[in-house]
């Protein structure tokens, strides 16, 4: 197999391929222009988002040449891949708007040079097409009956699918044909939910050019108990730091369950496969390697300072027991002094400040032991009856007190 195959595959990256032989012999003869689609419906893309995007890398560095397409065209109907109903219609103008914030957090990730590494955008294409024409060139290659075949559609007709989505499939497969006329473009990569439309962009090519086109798709990543990737109390996991803060970011990685991280180091890292291993090898503490996930992905992300501070925000909550160490990494809220002065209610404060997502939680987590607040020394003390009220005189020198949920989340309350 060809080695940019081989690696990715090794990483965990590969799930289905449509000739992955004939695709390796290309890849040894020649640099191969791939493309990977980014759906602009949001201002950030989440951890999820990046699967493809690491593979991008991976395939970059090793001599082929990626596109990132920005989908301000596709966006103007919207996916129903993976979907149980329609998405919500967004204005040309914020489709625009996201799609440059996200090129942005994509480009200090991938250093789009316009030779190895490059954007296009679907809109320049799309956007003005004649119907008509188009369905006489494009649609005369398209079987319903298949269409229908594929699980995205499927999943939809139960709940209702609009022609509007339909014409989805269509149109994803334009954007391959015209990437191939326009740059060269053989392979396209994405997520394990975009097989259909993959398959169908090869296919339309075929028919149309005469010429072979590849799909490669990667896993849709859960973590070993079940969870959905990326997912946290707050929601996804975003690349965005005024989403979610280099800390938080940090600790999510930090916190995951032991018979992941090898699976993560070698997907979300470009640690050396000899590394990873080394680092998960039997007898070794999971957390050496849990430590250098977390800092390797949030260096990426968020660059090598933030990884340091968050790093050290991490070890001075967790190392010394008393959380009383250095807290500027930490997340942290500010809170008026007079809800103290009134007694401010455990449950509450534990919710003002994001640590549980209702009431319920956290009464529940008080109860069973969970909700600790630090006394005026920084000395973190359990508080199990929910109707408990923090007071001033649990404030230290700097008008702070730390708040812990469960064993791994801090919040910094700084009280003005």
């Amino acid at each position: 197999m060809n080695p940019a195959l081989e690696n990715i595959k090794t990483r965990g990256f590969l799930q289905q391929c449509t000739n992955i032989d004939e695709l390796s012999r290309l890849m040894d003869k020649e640099p191969v222009t791939f493309y990977v689609g980014i759906d602009p419906t949001g201002s950030s893309v989440h951890i999820g988002h990046m699967v493809p995007i690491f593979a991008y890398r991976h395939l970059r560095d090793a001599g082929h040449k990626g596109i990132a397409l920005m989908g301000c065209g596709t966006a103007r109907i919207g996916d129903p891949s993976g979907r149980t109903e329609g998405r919500q219609m967004l204005s040309y103008e914020q489709l625009d708007q996201n799609a440059a914030s996200i090129r942005s957090q994509l480009d200090s990730f991938l250093s789009f040079d316009n030779k190895t590494a490059m954007t296009a955008n679907n809109a320049d294409w799309l956007a003005n097409l004649n119907y008509i024409d188009f369905l006489r060139e494009i649609g005369s290659h398209f079987s319903v009956n298949r269409m229908l075949s594929f699980e995205a559609y499927k999943m939809r007709m139960e709940t209702g699918l609009s022609f509007i989505e339909f014409n989805y499939q269509l149109l994803q497969s334009y954007d391959f044909l015209e990437l191939y006329r326009r740059y060269g473009c053989r392979l396209q990569i994405g997520g394990d939910d975009q097989w259909g439309n993959i398959v169908a962009g090869t296919d339309l090519i075929r028919r149309i050019e005469r010429i072979e086109a590849y799909g490669l798709t990667f896993p849709l990543v859960t973590t070993s108990d079940g969870h959905k990737m990326g997912k946290t109390l707050k929601g996804a996991l975003f690349l965005d730091p005024a989403m979610v803060s280099p800390y938080e970011f940090f600790q999510y990685w930090r916190n995951i369950p032991d018979p992941d991280v090898r699976r993560f180091l070698l997907m979300f890292t470009f640690l050396s496969i000899k590394e990873c291993e080394e680092l998960t090898a039997a007898g070794k503490n999971p957390n050496e390697g849990k430590e250098r996930l977390a800092w390797e992905v949030t260096a990426l992300i968020h660059g090598k300072a933030e990884a340091d501070n968050a790093m050290a925000g991490a070890r001075a909550a967790f190392g010394g027991g008393s959380g009383a160490g250095d807290r500027t990494a930490m997340p942290s809220i500010e809170l008026p002094r007079a809800k103290f002065e009134a007694g401010y209610n455990v449950v509450d404060l534990f919710c003002d400040a994001g640590l549980v997502p209702s009431k319920s939680e956290g009464r529940r987590l008080a109860q069973q032991g969970g909700a600790f607040v630090s006394d005026s020394e920084g000395n973190l003390e359990a508080v199990n009856d929910p109707s408990s009220l923090v007071v001033p005189d649990r404030l230290d020198k700097n008008n702070e007190l730390l708040l812990r949920a469960g064993k791994k989340r801090y919040c910094v309350v700084r009280v003005g």
